[in-house]
């Protein structure tokens, strides 16, 4: 029997539930990718109905098809230009008017088109109810009632789809006719149509009492208790990172130094068994080391963000962020930079003007990306008591944000001068996060860092390796052999032994890069093999980990107690230097792949090379600062 294939464009306002609403009406997992040039994540769904294989393409939210942001020109090329059979126009029920005036642009296109009344069950708790046949009348288009989060009326949606993909197309042209109105008139003729259209086919009783949204607000957006609420939230979730990620810590570790013993044992003490065990295995595990912690940290700015927290956050810092320099809109590309540049990047085309857009985006790079995280980790478990690990990683990203702030400052008074952009910001309502959203942001984040872990770091583990045993010094090793077979002691033969390794390892292409390096790096209490790691964390930050883990694990001086990762990094580095070691990394230029997309957003390279030169430099002085100030404290 032969199967029709309906293509249909999903396009709707932001916030309007579109992702929920197709996670809902298929079981099929979303493939994501990027529309083509473009940086606009392109989502996309493929399933099966009554014999029928629909494929639904996940269109940017945008409230107008006009050429002004990056979305609406992607929206606006793909309904222009590429083919597909019905638009599903989403809306939110309880913003009916707002909503409206995107469809009225849609209807223009003369294509076949079904609404889908979104959130119909929060409409009716607030009393607002809608008349949509009468509404389908007006539009002479199909418009149904559905809740993605309840899926409720999604049969009757999916019926109604097959129902419009065999009729004929019906015209619209309630405004494309008029030739010889202006683009003014046209908007005014918009609005008085579709608010028209609203108080026939809308009705909302009052209610004396408040809503939910209200309610919780009254709590969350309090003048004098909104802010500490925000940072006791992201405290305890950096506290549930730290905690809840450091159990199954031991046990990856564990099944990593068993496999590197394993090999070892296997193949003996040869390059192959190092390549293997301290390359590849030590490389890519110190990075896996950490996955547990990543997970947390996604999974809790995922739930803060579904709920509509995130937002609000945005208003109630709008006043702290303005006092720097920096616009109320800024705070959501900046917090989304805890989890991933790249993103955060993309999301500070929210902001309309240039320069709080450019502010922002060289502002993001301090706030400290999941990337990292794995390196703050690893040092703070090394240096610092269990019981404060927590607290001292929270103070770790407050202290990035702060920076981030005064560089602001400083950047706005210099560089980006001029007039602010007015604060006008959506605020979308409180709503349970879905399950379902929540698990595929969190397993796509976490399914990306490891798929990193088994490409790009692998080569760049195996690249590493490589640089620090080559080249060979057969001359150097053949006397020190000979030593060895001579002397009697076995503790004098683990000391040689212990001196062989370092030469070789000081005299390695690594060696002479962070031999190379090292003078720009002392002054912060760095040695060539933390300069090293920075270096290599160019590319990807958890590089840096699986560097040190590398480097420290050839060549130290073994002893009983040194089998961890994390006790080489304690027993090899100070404390005052692993301290400005972590202000380095904390403020120094985000990875290679966000420094691309910074590029694009930021429209020239010259900006990566401001980029480039203002970060190195305040990293430099924060961590010649921090680490005197260490230096002073702890000799107390």
């Amino acid at each position: 029997m032969k199967t029709n294939i309906i293509k249909i464009a999903l396009v709707g306002q932001p916030n309007v539930g579109k992702s929920m609403l197709i996670n809902s009406i298929s079981n099929s997992k979303l493939k994501v990718g990027n529309f083509s040039g473009v940086t606009v994540e392109k989502k996309e769904v493929r399933f099966k109905y009554k014999n029928y294989q629909i494929q639904i393409i996940d269109l940017p939210g945008t409230y107008s098809l006009t050429n002004y942001s990056i979305e609406e020109k992607v929206v606006k090329k793909f309904l222009d230009n590429e083919k597909y059979d019905i638009i599903l126009n989403v809306l939110d029920s309880t913003n009916l008017q707002r909503n409206l005036l995107l469809t009225s642009e849609l209807l223009n296109l003369n294509k076949k088109m079904i609404l889908a009344l979104n959130m119909s069950d929060e409409a009716e708790k607030e009393n607002i109810f809608i008349d949509e046949k009468k509404l389908s009348n007006y539009l002479k288009k199909p418009c149904i009632k559905v809740s993605a989060a309840r899926k409720q009326g999604l049969h009757k949606l999916l019926d109604e789809i097959i129902n419009t993909f065999s009729k004929e197309q019906e015209s619209f042209n309630q405004f494309s006719a008029i030739k010889t109105t202006t683009q003014d008139e046209i908007l005014t003729l918009k609005f008085n149509f579709v608010k028209n259209i609203t108080k026939d086919c809308m009705s909302i009783i009052e209610q004396k009492q408040k809503t939910k949204t209200e309610k919780i607000d009254s709590i969350l957006m309090h003048k004098f208790f909104g802010l500490p609420i925000f940072l006791l939230l992201m405290w305890s979730l950096f506290q549930l990172t730290f905690t809840l990620g450091e159990i199954p810590m031991g046990f990856i570790e564990n099944i990593s130094n068993s496999l590197i013993e394993y090999i070892k044992n296997l193949l003996g003490e040869s390059q192959l068994s190092s390549l293997i065990g301290d390359g590849v295995i030590a490389g890519v595990s110190s990075v896996i080391l950490f996955l547990p912690n990543i997970i947390i940290l996604f999974l809790g700015i995922a739930l803060l963000e579904s709920t509509g927290y995130m937002s609000r956050v945005s208003f109630l810092l709008d006043g702290i962020l303005h006092k720097f320099g920096l616009h109320g809109k800024s705070f959501i590309p900046l917090v989304t930079g805890f989890g991933c540049s790249v993103p955060a990047y993309m999301a500070a085309r929210t902001l309309k003007n240039e320069k709080d857009r450019l502010l922002t985006l060289f502002i993001v790079g301090f706030m400290s990306c999941g990337a990292r995280l794995p390196i703050y980790v690893l040092f703070v478990g090394a240096f610092f008591e269990k019981e404060n690990a927590g607290n001292i990683l929270f103070l770790i990203y407050i202290s990035g944000a702060i920076l981030g702030l005064f560089a602001a400052k400083f950047l706005r008074v210099v560089v980006f001068k001029g007039a602010d952009e007015p604060f006008v910001m959506e605020m979308p309502k409180y709503r349970l996060p879905s399950t379902k959203l929540i698990y595929h942001a969190v397993t796509n984040k976490a399914l990306m860092y490891l798929k990193k872990a088994g490409t790009f770091i692998l080569a760049a583990s195996i690249l590493i390796w490589f640089m620090s045993n080559y080249p060979k010094h057969y001359d150097i090793e053949s006397n020190f052999e000979q030593k060895i077979e001579l002397t009697t002691s076995e503790e004098e033969k683990i000391t040689l032994q212990n001196e062989l390794s370092l030469y070789n390892l000081e005299n390695s292409y690594l060696g002479k890069l962070g031999k190379f390096s090292e003078p720009f790096f002392a002054p912060l209490g760095f040695d060539w093999r933390m300069a090293v790691a920075l270096e290599t964390g160019l590319a990807a930050k958890e590089i840096v980990v699986s560097t040190l883990a590398i480097l420290y694990g050839l060549g130290e001086n073994n002893d009983e107690n040194s089998t961890t990762l994390i006790e080489n990094i304690k027993n090899n580095i100070p404390k005052e230097a692993a301290i400005s070691f972590i202000v380095f990394v904390m403020i120094y230029i985000p990875c290679i792949a966000a420094s691309m997309v910074f590029v694009r957003e930021a429209g020239g390279w010259k900006y990566l090379a401001y980029l480039f030169v203002f970060t190195t430099t305040t990293a430099w002085i924060m961590s010649f600062i921090v680490y005197n100030i260490s230096k002073v404290v702890l000799s107390l």
